[in-house]
């Protein structure tokens, strides 16, 4: 039977419950289990697709086009498979599906309550997920006494019940801050928060503790006893400065063969991580550092371009060199103009985005990059942007832009998608997931995917204006990439450029860190190169 490792959070958020997924995931992996992890939501959205990037972050978009929680890319990253809608689950699903259920007649004219419809639904979404899986490891988000987080809690405590005890293990990620005016670690929130999780009948059977500092063993001790968890059930979480730390920093702690034998499972052999030591080796040790530039309008907050950020570490990493990131905010562009903002960087990046706020300083960003032979690389919107800068500036065409940012323009090099001309509502309706992409001989794109036919991930509802293809292909924006069955395009390059690549996906959510996306690859190759030949050229 597929046994179940339920993580739940205490204390305070963003303690890293999803990274303590994702590594138990990845060190389950490693020692031959098929594992999968389903992130539980508490928020009342459908999916994260309509959510404020300042508020939640980025959206993560997989394969069959769910948008979801931020958390998926770390699964997705750390145990290098791709995940499905189906390993999301948020209260909007849930009470939409038991609403529906209730409106078809499915309860036969019983009442309609949290116990047990409610979590009946949220169980039988984690037992979906387990099929063929030998583990499923299950974050429920948010933090323990939190209110919409209740039913959660009370479905993983009812588990139990249905396939029993032995194949559920629940780990509690908790914090033990450290108070400097009296120069100690604290465990007390620890006591309250599986204090808080017993209160509704789970006893925590792991203790993952985050922390500044590492634990003595007398701390450990307390925190097995007050708790009431075995003194080898409490393992801790140092900070570390990578993510990609923290596998190896858990696995030293023997908490996944701690994992395996409290799920009754042999621990067998120890996982092979030579793959991510090799990766810790060459990010502690790298000498040589690009600086790239990402033009955004959320770049104040990380998580807002998490896919990104992680798939330009891995690049990074793949070529032997450390990337550090210019975050610099479009409006300021706008008002300051390129070259105060971005002089001196190896490469530049416009990710993807919505909206008119920031745009003239993207679109300049990209102009800046073709004008100076920067290497450039647009996501998305950055695509998009630069298409419209190289008609406006290159080709002439008087008030090129997209009509999503003027509904009006004569020039509309940017269009909306015919689908997308009936739609009215805003969640899970613009073009999602992975859709195929034919590359050009010749061009670099096909050159560093090594292959004719790629797939990859898409979130717009915009497009480029094939009306205009022949007067733009003719001054040198060659396209690259086309949607076969379609002849959307995909990819375009500049020629007469070092390397100038525009996709219109989002090829940041399939980079893995042993497994560095191709054109994040080369791309960040492009800025090591140019920042070699300047550094070795004469003064």
């Amino acid at each position: 039977m597929t046994k179940y490792v339920f993580v739940t959070g205490g204390v305070v958020s963003s303690l890293g419950k999803g990274i303590t997924a994702a590594s138990l995931g990845v060190l389950l992996k490693k020692r031959g289990f098929k594992v999968s992890i389903i992130k539980l939501d508490p928020y009342i959205n459908v999916d994260a697709g309509t959510m404020n990037p300042f508020q939640h972050g980025e959206v993560f978009v997989t394969d069959d086009g769910a948008e979801t929680d931020l958390d998926l890319g770390h699964y997705e990253r750390f145990i290098d498979e791709s995940l499905t809608s189906s390993n999301n689950v948020t209260t909007g699903k849930i009470y939409s599906r038991v609403i529906d259920k209730e409106r078809e007649g499915h309860y036969l004219g019983a009442t309609v309550q949290v116990i047990p419809h409610i979590t009946s639904e949220i169980q039988q979404r984690v037992l979906a997920v387990a099929e063929g899986q030998d583990i499923v490891i299950c974050e429920i988000g948010g933090t323990v006494g939190d209110i919409e987080g209740l039913p959660f809690l009370e479905a993983i405590r009812q588990m139990i019940s249905r396939v029993g005890r032995e194949n559920v293990l629940y780990c509690h990620v908790t914090l033990v801050p450290y108070i400097a005016a009296a120069g100690e670690l604290k465990t007390k929130p620890t006591q309250h928060s599986v204090n808080e999780l017993r209160r509704i009948g789970i006893q925590p059977d792991i203790i993952v503790c985050r922390s500044q500092f590492a634990l003595s063993q007398d701390l450990r001790d307390k925190i097995a006893l007050f708790c009431n968890v075995a003194k080898d059930c409490v393992v801790e979480a140092l900070d570390a400065d990578t993510i990609y730390k923290v596998p190896l920093q858990l696995f030293a702690q023997d908490f996944d063969g701690l994992v395996l034998r409290r799920l009754g499972l042999a621990d067998g052999n120890a996982p092979d991580l030579s793959d991510w030591e090799r990766f810790i080796a060459t990010f502690t040790d790298a000498e040589e550092e690009v600086e790239i530039a990402m033009v955004g309008k959320y770049t104040a907050l990380k998580d807002a371009y998490l896919s990104v950020v992680e798939a330009l570490l891995h690049a990074g990493i793949a070529n032997g060199c450390r990337v550090r990131m210019r975050p610099v905010e479009a409006e300021e562009i706008e008002c300051d103009g390129a070259e105060a903002h971005l002089s001196g960087v190896d490469a530049i990046l416009v990710p993807g985005g919505f909206g008119s706020r920031g745009v003239e300083g993207k679109i300049a960003a990209a102009g800046f990059a073709r004008k100076k032979k920067i290497p450039y690389f647009g996501l998305c919107l950055g695509m998009q942007v630069a298409v419209v800068e190289f008609a406006r500036n290159v080709c002439g065409i008087v008030g090129a832009n997209s009509v999503e940012i003027d509904p009006a323009t004569p020039s509309p090099v940017i269009h909306l998608m015919e689908e997308q001309k009936c739609v009215e509502d805003m969640g899970g309706t613009m073009r999602l997931g992975a859709y195929p992409c034919e590359l050009v001989e010749g061009s670099r794109s096909r050159r560093a995917y090594g292959r004719p036919l790629i797939h990859e991930r898409h979130r717009h509802r915009f497009e480029f204006n094939n009306e205009y293809l022949d007067r733009l292909e003719a001054k040198g924006l060659r396209v690259a990439g086309i949607c076969p069955g379609r002849n959307l395009v995909e990819i375009v390059e500049m020629a007469d450029h070092p390397w100038f690549v525009g996709v219109q996906f989002h090829p940041e959510f399939t980079s893995r860190p042993v497994k560095s996306q191709p054109l994040f690859r080369d791309f960040v190759a492009a800025a090591l190169a140019g920042k070699r030949e300047r550094d070795s050229a004469p003064d």
